[in-house]
């Protein structure tokens, strides 16, 4: 072929190219163009709108109104119904023929009464295929509907997308016709997609970027638009290239369709139900047309919604799970948020979800999946391994604020270059975009093995998992918790929600602990175990990684508070119940272990550990002293708050009521008193002092009506340390007080559980709370995160009253020695009292020989086993011990089992008289098998 010469001017190559194919320019004369023959308008169409969102068979009864291309409709979180009739013209035949709609919000087309396709602007998803080739016998006239979600693909954000959303907005049809659909322009075009993206990808530095060029420009000279016959030799062009073969050391992606949906977020969990089955039909009809096709889905519960509300899809979901194209991963009811659930919480998580799995699939999961989370406890690895599971994915760690995490996420950023040469690509449209695309598909076949560019295979998780197995003797290790250095905020935005979490694992504790002890003394018993089963996955739903952090739309707050509601059956509300004397304005307490002197605006003047006449509160300090702090983060509002916010801290010190007597004497004292934040927010606190206890107690109520702003609480103590201990899941981890370098730094703002504790040789102090997650200790300073105020994505976030109790403990020794661990559970789990008859005789039911092990769960075995109880305990102290378990209940034999409560039959636990000795590592979990 003879050419004229030209100037080799990369730019002007480049978009040439990209003018040929482009949606915008030249459309009248190039190849996007011709993306579409023939059309026809439909014979009808008509809207039917409802508040609610329905089922197909109510909406399929009501009363259509004709509708107007571009007439508005909604408001959000409505729902618009269209009815739509369609005749083909005959004149059609052997074409590929495409409804074509475009339009707000997100929809779902239902033909013959079932779903059939999910439709969203955002996710490239604008057209129903009612025929690849139109022939005579195939219905002509049909009745299709639409089922339109008034409401974006991230909700409804009123200017931004993470803003609250705007509740009036209104939503249109933009095109709805039927066209006739080029396929062979379609594979054209992505061909020149293809290589214009390898031009810009491989940049000016690499030759085979050049090739590209060349290439597509060759292309551009070869196609006429105008001229189908021309399109083959362009094509032909493009396999040439694509063909070009890789060398054997070239890394290897293993491509795996993926639909990330958040459970909530941005919509209300109702949302999700309907995004699951968008996006989940659509990645159906994309596997009865592409049998190579793989697809990985996590969260249980998302399955279970899809079962209950579209059976027929579900049916066709199992049918690709055998084929091994649709496969279950994660193992979890949700993709639940890494730091905020308790322990036994996490085990539910995947007692539940691998549970569903098996029953529904007949698999077991054996990779953790979790893309999206705001941290990574340190006891996750032994609760995955616990749960069958020895793989983890994620990829949030590259968020990181401060420090690049070293992980692979990409070819080119690859931090594991010459150990790992296998990594993951997820692709398709997440949270109700339909997942992937066909085109994501044709584009991901044309470059399977092309030189200059990594390998891509068709894989699942299970075949990259087995490969990076095989060279994992070369990869690095990391020990200890994977900390994100963001989101540090979710740690306590949305108290309400944190409380009621904190409340519900309290209160399903009790309850299996009461209903075991029941189901041993009387034959009669029925275990609750469906009531059970239903009350934890709602509280495990809650456990989501946008709902428990609270980083989610007011709608949402409200569907989890209602959750938490169902639970707990009553609240209980701050009640004043509460020492010695009052002298200047302060008031010295002291119960037999404590002496404190309080100032008339609550802060500590002193608190004293009376038998080893050591005070506890720093020189010229207060201790309770409550702080506001502005909170603007740079942009994520309810996730993030800023290391610079430290440099707003301004004391609390407006007294409205200064600090009163309210109770004295007897076995308790305590005294009251209310400072004022602001013209808009106070706070009232008990001050509690009990007779023997270790501790006292803060109860506090705060009504809260602030913007940006957050308010803490600090105790400056004598107690100097490089590091401060907080609890975790099951056990608890050491982090730095100091910040020596960029890792220390980023921690300014940490998570913990039910208490932290700052010691040093022989004396220490610990903070224990019954509801909050949110720590600083820097230096000697412990303080404790109590409320914030963002204002997106729930403009509401906090605002009203709120009710805590945290509590200040002293001690001598070890925090380990000083009970600390037991205090904390004392204060979060308080004695229930039952009705018992006159006759009724004392008796303890389990007793373990060493403080060090914590008997943390008891309930009846998830299984048919009926008679059979699960006991878990936990290595609480970091050491090596022997411990002794001892019953009282009519245990007839005991195994060790796994966290799926599966039973290890070569490891029996051996009952003797004095009970069943149990060896620990530090924070072992333990599981046992009880029969009764």
């Amino acid at each position: 072929m003879y050419h004229q010469p030209v100037l080799k001017n990369r730019r002007t190559l480049l978009e040439r190219a990209e003018k040929f194919i482009s949606d915008i320019y030249f459309t009248d004369c190039n190849l996007r163009g011709r993306l579409y023959g023939d059309s026809c308008p439909l014979e009808s169409l008509a809207s039917f709108l409802s508040s609610k969102r329905i089922t197909f068979t109510e909406a399929s009864k009501q009363t259509f109104a004709p509708y107007k291309v571009a007439d508005t409709f909604g408001p959000t979180w409505w729902t618009c119904w269209f009815k739509v009739n369609l005749k083909i013209p005959d004149s059609w035949r052997g074409k590929e023929v495409h409804l074509l709609w475009e339009s707000d919000g997100e929809s779902m087309v239902w033909r013959d009464e079932q779903p059939v396709q999910g439709l969203t602007k955002e996710g490239e998803k604008t057209s129903y295929i009612l025929s690849d080739c139109l022939k005579d016998e195939e219905p002509h006239s049909v009745t299709l509907y639409v089922e339109v979600a008034c409401n974006g693909l991230f909700g409804a954000g009123q200017g931004s997308m993470i803003a609250s959303p705007d509740s009036n907005r209104k939503f249109s049809v933009q095109k709805a016709e039927l066209v006739v659909f080029n396929r062979d322009v379609r594979e054209l075009l992505t061909d020149f997609e293809m290589l214009i993206d390898i031009v810009k990808e491989l940049g000016e530095g690499e030759q085979r970027g050049y090739q590209a060029l060349f290439t597509v420009n060759e292309m551009v000279n070869l196609c006429d638009p105008s001229d189908p016959s021309s399109f083959s030799k362009a094509h032909s062009l493009a396999h040439t290239f694509f063909s070009q073969r890789n060398g054997d050391s070239q890394h290897t992606a293993h491509a795996m369709g993926h639909c990330h949906i958040d459970s909530a977020w941005l919509w209300p969990y109702e949302e999700t139900i309907r995004k699951c089955g968008r996006s989940w039909v659509t990645v159906i009809r994309l596997m009865e047309k592409n049998p190579e096709f793989v697809f990985t889905c996590s969260q249980a519960q998302q399955f279970q919604w899809v079962k209950s509300w579209y059976p027929g899809l579900f049916s066709q979901i199992q049918h690709y799970v055998k084929k091994g194209q649709f496969i279950p991963v994660g193992g979890t009811w949700v993709e639940m948020d890494g730091n905020l659930p308790s322990g036994e919480s996490m085990v539910r998580q995947f007692l539940e979800g691998q549970r569903f799995f098996n029953r529904e699939f007949g698999i077991h999961c054996k990779e953790f999946w979790l893309p999206d989370t705001f941290g990574y406890s340190a006891q996750l690895p032994q609760i995955m391994q616990g749960s069958g599971i020895s793989n983890f994915l994620t990829q949030k760690l590259s968020w990181n604020l401060v420090n690049t995490f070293p992980l692979v996420k990409s070819v080119k950023n690859n931090k594991d270059k010459g150990r790992a040469n296998h990594s993951a690509v997820l692709f398709g449209f997440g949270d109700g975009g339909g997942g992937p695309t066909q085109l994501m598909l044709d584009r991901l076949n044309r470059v399977q093995d092309t030189d200059g560019l990594p390998k891509v295979q068709t894989s699942s998780p299970d075949k990259l998992f087995s490969h990076l197995q095989a060279d994992s003797d070369l990869l690095c290790t990391w020990t200890g918790e994977l900390f994100l250095e963001l989101h540090n905020g979710t740690y306590t935005t949305q108290a309400q929600i944190k409380r009621g979490n904190r409340q519900c694992e309290t209160l399903l504790h009790d309850i299996e602990i009461a209903s075991s002890l029941a189901l041993c003394q009387d034959r009669t018993f029925q275990y609750p175990v469906e009531k059970l089963q239903e009350l934890w996955r709602l509280l495990l739903l809650n456990q989501f990684h946008d709902v428990i952090p609270g980083s989610c739309i007011e709608m949402v707050v409200e569907d989890a508070l209602r959750y938490y509601e169902g639970t707990v059956l009553s609240s209980c509300p701050l009640k004043p119940q509460p020492y010695r004397c009052v002298a200047n304005g302060t008031v010295l307490m002291d119960n037999g272990m404590l002496q404190t002197v309080i100032n008339k605006d609550g802060t500590l003047a002193s608190l004293c550990l009376i038998n080893a006449n050591r005070e506890a509160i720093s020189d010229s300090c207060h201790g309770n002293q409550f702080l506001m702090f502005d909170d603007v983060p740079l942009y994520w509002d309810a996730w993030d708050v800023m290391d610079y916010h430290l440099q707003t801290r301004k004391p609390v010190l407006e007294v409205v009521q200064p600090l009163r007597v309210v109770s004295s004497g007897g076995l308790r004292g305590s005294v009251s008193f209310t400072l004022r934040i602001s013209d808009k927010s106070t706070i009232t606190q008990e001050i509690v002092m009990d007779a023997m206890s270790p501790y006292i107690k803060f109860n506090t109520e705060v009504k809260w009506a602030e913007s940006h702003k957050f308010l803490k609480v600090e105790f400056p103590v004598r107690v100097h340390s490089p590091n401060a201990t907080y609890e975790i899941q099951f056990g608890h981890l050491q982090r730095p007080t100091h910040r020596n370098t960029s890792w220390d730094w980023a921690r300014f703002e940490v998570w913990g559980h039910k208490w932290a504790d700052l010691s040093e040789h022989n004396f220490g102090v610990a903070l224990l709370n019954d509801c909050k997650y949110g720590y600083s200790v820097h230096k000697n300073t412990m303080t404790l995160s109590l409320l914030r105020a963002p204002k997106a994505p729930d403009v509401n976030a906090d605002m009203g009253t709120h009710h805590f109790t945290y509590a200040i403990m002293p001690h001598t020794g070890s925090f380990q020695d000083a009970s600390v661990i037991q205090c904390a559970y004392n204060l979060n789990f308080p004695l229930r009292s039952f009705q018992c008859t006159p006759d009724t005789e004392p008796w303890s039911a389990f007793s373990i020989s060493t403080a060090a092990v914590i008997l943390e769960t008891i309930k009846q075995v998830s299984h048919q086993m009926k008679r059979a109880l699960v006991v878990r305990l936990y290595e609480a102290h970091g050491s090596s011990v022997t411990a002794t378990l001892c019953t009282t209940l009519p245990v007839r034999e005991a195994w060790h089992c796994d966290l799926l409560e599966r039973h290890d039959a070569a490891r029996p636990a051996h009952i003797t008289s004095e009970g069943i000795t149990l060896n620990f590592s530090p924070f072992q979990i333990v599981s046992l098998l009880l029969i009764l």
